[in-house]
């Protein structure tokens, strides 16, 4: 699993910031009215746990990364929100509070190496929901990692830093592997370059149902890309609604 070390220097810049209103929106319309705590799985740098603070939302967040959760301190400051902010992996949840919502945004399940990883990370999250309570997550479908994402390419050129992202097929079955090149400029004004590969990996979505039956979630309802409709044959992402 990636840690984002140097990714999250240039995280915002290279990130579409108006995806955090989508899936704020998407959040807002598949959870109860009632609904007051939140706890945001893989929070990044926490554009969306502010969102999620600022809509009066009561937001705990966790991430692997302690750089991320730097920027996402950070973020939360300047907007004037609380936030509890938690480093750790979303495999291993502590026990916690309960929640009325967890969420896990940003294909973030897909840097999980297997399925039975995802399966500890859905465990996890059962224990800390509340009765009824709601666990929304998107992943990559198989028809993004499989046809879209090999030979994707992005380059991306600003005064301070330089950013390349290209794709490539997997190792195993419904897998991608991406590799990021920085170049980052530092106070003596000399770039320095980074590399990290970052590997994804998406399962059928019948799978993934079965494996959150078998941890106890009983009602789950499947979408795509940020609608109420059902997926179709050539939808990018999956969302899913399983309630406790």
């Amino acid at each position: 699993m990636t840690f984002y070390e140097d990714f999250s220097k240039v995280y915002d810049q290279v990130m579409d910031q108006s995806l955090y209103d989508d899936w704020l929106a998407f959040t807002k319309r598949h959870i109860a009215k009632s609904s007051k705590s939140i706890f945001e799985l893989a929070c990044g740098s926490g554009a969306l746990s502010v969102l999620l603070a600022q809509n009066g939302y009561d937001v705990t967040a966790l991430d692997i990364s302690e750089d991320m959760l730097k920027l996402a301190t950070k973020k939360a400051k300047s907007a004037g929100v609380e936030i509890t902010w938690m480093q750790g992996d979303m495999r291993y949840l502590p026990p916690f509070a309960k929640f009325d919502v967890v969420t896990c945004y940003s294909d973030s399940l897909c840097y999980l190496s297997d399925l039975s990883e995802w399966g500890l990370a859905f465990e996890g999250v059962y224990s800390l929901l509340e009765e009824e309570g709601v666990f929304i997550f998107d992943v990559h479908s198989t028809y993004q990692i499989d046809e879209v994402f090999p030979d994707y390419s992005y380059h991306e050129n600003e005064e301070d830093f330089a950013f390349l992202w290209d794709s490539y097929k997997g190792k195993v079955p419904h897998s991608i592997e991406h590799q990021l090149s920085f170049f980052i400029k530092e106070k003596d004004d000399q770039f320095v370059r980074k590399d990290e590969l970052h590997v994804e990996r998406t399962y059928e979505s019948a799978e993934i149902v079965k494996m959150l039956n078998s941890v106890g979630f009983s009602c789950i309802t499947l979408f795509s890309d940020f609608t109420d409709n059902s997926p179709s044959k050539d939808s990018a992402r999956w969302f899913f609604i399983c309630k406790k």
